[in-house]
């Protein structure tokens, strides 16, 4: 007799769709939230998940950033609809470009002021 059993790592994409303005990279993008967890499998069959972590990636720029524990459970319960966006951080790559909402022009430098229209970005 022979056992087929392991442990893996798991991710899944909860059911959270969210249309903003990415931090990040200026452009339209959709919030998306994935957990991740371990699993134990028996005979191909998971049986129990552990470790489970929650994260939010803009699918414009694949900026990620880790969520609490508390909000992933309630989004993967359909408790939450919408996320404010001010309360995400996604550290080095925030603020990283520079967008004019009048023009479109699209900038890396520290521009205070369009270089294209002269209005403040």
């Amino acid at each position: 007799m022979f056992f087929i059993m392991g442990i893996s790592n798991g991710e899944k994409k909860l059911a959270f769709d969210q249309l903003e303005i990415c931090n990040c990279c200026g452009k339209y993008g959709h919030l998306e939230v994935y957990m991740t967890y371990m699993f134990f499998s028996f005979f191909f069959i998971p049986l129990f998940k552990w470790n489970r972590h929650y994260y939010v990636r803009m699918n414009c720029c694949n900026a990620t950033t880790e969520i609490s524990a508390d909000l992933g459970k309630a989004i993967a319960r359909g408790e939450v609809t919408k996320i404010p966006l001010d309360t995400l951080h996604f550290g080095r790559y925030e603020n990283r470009m520079k967008h004019c909402s009048y023009c479109g022009f699209t900038t890396e430098e520290d521009f205070q002021y369009c270089p294209k229209c002269g209005r403040a970005l």
